[in-house]
């Protein structure tokens, strides 16, 4: 008799675990630590964590929310919640696992299911507010009755435009039609007339390629270019390239090198004539120049008059200004690696980006490289990978590996706008300012293209990358209001790999 209560009692607890199970899979309430463990491993209680139990499934079950996949969940440590099936999964290292799972893989699995969500989005949605309350019709007729002054109309038409740009591909015709199917794009750099494209390409054998974009023949409804190479071949990283304009305006291109092995790094002069067809009529071909600087991490071409032919380098510890016709060098010793460069227009100032996140600038007429030589300081709290001077160059607008974006006014060297959701945390990555059109564009390291409103710091598109996301293949852009040149139209150009796309304005 007692024996046959005792397993009726047993009986009971293993039907009242069982019912218990069962409503914990089929609750709608919020989600909580409640975890199912198999029997004979586990006690009977509710309520039990993970590390109680020394459990061989490797899965913990988890209550469902009447709002799935918004509500927060606790985090377990050495589990991954996935709201698709409600449940935790160990992390490695487990023992019985047989496709182990690893935060990375689980970021790099959400960040693609985010990036084609987006692109479909961007497929289907081809009328975008970037505002609330403003679209085609409500803009023309709040100008109409006179609510917006032409500068707010312009800049807001611009906004609008940028907000419904489609996605093209652009056909690139080459000589060497094999190798644009395997060189990756590095980068792409317009010039100043915005109707060619300095292109750097990883070869997939190792090193580098150089090219230019003839960007004549991007129009509708055919998108065609056509790439000039040249043999120049180097196996050397580029660490910064920029245009040169020593012959005449963007004649050469500079090319910041890094050493490899015995071969120290250099400064190259590149003459755009070197390669076929790109140079303008009557324009000879130009002669390649080099100079021996080490180390080099950033380059800036000088347009000023009071340092013309003169480019500046950004080494570790050290900036040079080397005048190319003379030779001349004047070096300033430096706290930290100067990451960014750009020369003034109207002032002989050259404005720099450091490490430390420090910006200074220096008076390029001064010959004495005391203590004072440092012109305007202005500091940053991560590095700092760019710096762009406004057209009136009384503000400065700086980027750092922390994904910050700061305006400054140079005059009171405040910090006076700041932009938010630029992605960053080690690369060296550039900004683009566009005062014309009123946008401020940067690619992020998670392959973002934000393009933000210089006014007030409004986010108004975010684009996603065509291609799955990767540390290695972060885009690179380029956007003008005259792409192709003085009759060219504005709009976006983004090489990712071995793809070229093009965002026109609709």
């Amino acid at each position: 008799m007692h024996k046959s209560s005792w397993k009726s009692r047993r009986h009971g607890r293993r039907s009242q675990w069982q019912n218990l199970r069962y409503r914990q899979h089929s609750s709608n309430e919020s989600p909580s630590l409640q975890v199912t463990m198999p029997v004979d491993r586990c006690n009977t209680q509710a309520q039990q964590s993970p590390q109680d139990c020394d459990q061989d499934d490797g899965e913990v079950p988890s209550t469902s929310s009447s709002t799935a996949g918004t509500s927060s969940v606790p985090d377990l440590p050495g589990y991954y919640f996935d709201p698709e099936k409600n449940r935790y999964f160990r992390l490695l290292p487990g023992h019985n696992n047989c496709n182990p799972l690893t935060k990375e893989s689980i970021q790099q699995k959400e960040m693609e299911h985010k990036r084609l969500q987006l692109l479909e989005e961007e497929d289907k949605q081809k009328k975008k507010i970037t505002r609330m309350g403003f679209n085609a019709s409500s803009l023309l007729q709040k100008n109409k009755l006179g609510f917006l002054s032409a500068t707010s109309y312009c800049r807001l038409a611009h906004e609008l435009r940028v907000s419904c740009m489609q996605r093209k591909k652009v056909q690139i015709h080459s000589s060497d039609p094999s190798a644009l199917a395997s060189d990756r794009f590095n980068l792409i750099l317009a010039d100043t007339n915005s109707d060619r494209l300095f292109t750097v390409n990883d070869v997939k054998v190792g090193g580098s390629k150089y090219g230019i974009i003839s960007l004549h023949g991007l129009k509708t409804p055919t998108f065609r270019v056509h790439m000039h190479e040249n043999l120049y071949f180097t196996n050397r990283k580029v660490n910064s390239v920029c245009w040169a304009s020593l012959n005449h305006l963007d004649s050469h291109i500079l090319l910041c090198l890094m050493g490899i092995a015995e071969t120290p790094g250099c400064a190259t002069l590149l003459p755009a004539s070197l390669f076929v067809n790109s140079h303008p009529a009557g324009d000879r071909p130009g002669m390649l120049c080099s100079f021996r600087i080490p180390g080099a991490w950033s380059c800036a071409w000088s347009m000023n008059i009071q340092a013309s032919n003169c480019f500046s380098t950004g080494l570790s510890r050290w900036v040079l200004v080397t005048n190319v016709v003379t030779g001349h060098r004047l070096s300033f010793g430096t706290s930290s690696d100067v990451l960014a460069q750009q020369f003034a227009l109207m002032t002989p100032l050259l404005f720099n980006g450091c490490r430390s996140g420090e910006i200074f600038a220096i008076d390029i007429r001064c010959r004495n490289q005391g203590k004072n030589w440092k012109a305007t300081r202005l500091f940053h709290d991560s590095a700092v990978t760019s710096v762009q001077i406004l057209q009136e160059e009384q503000c400065l607008m700086a980027s750092d590996m922390a994904g910050t974006i700061k305006l400054w006014d140079l005059r009171t060297t405040k910090c006076i706008k700041q932009y938010e959701g630029h992605v960053n945390e080690y690369a060296l990555l550039p900004l683009h300012v566009h005062e014309e059109e009123g946008i401020v564009v940067a690619v992020g390291q998670d392959c973002y293209t934000r393009i933000w409103s210089l006014h007030d710091t409004h986010l108004l598109r975010t684009i996603p990358s065509p291609h799955p996301t990767s540390r290695t293949n972060i885009p690179s852009v380029a956007f003008s209001s005259r792409l192709g040149g003085f009759r060219g139209a504005p709009g976006l150009l983004m090489a990712v790999q071995q793809d070229l796309y093009y965002f026109p304005y609709s």
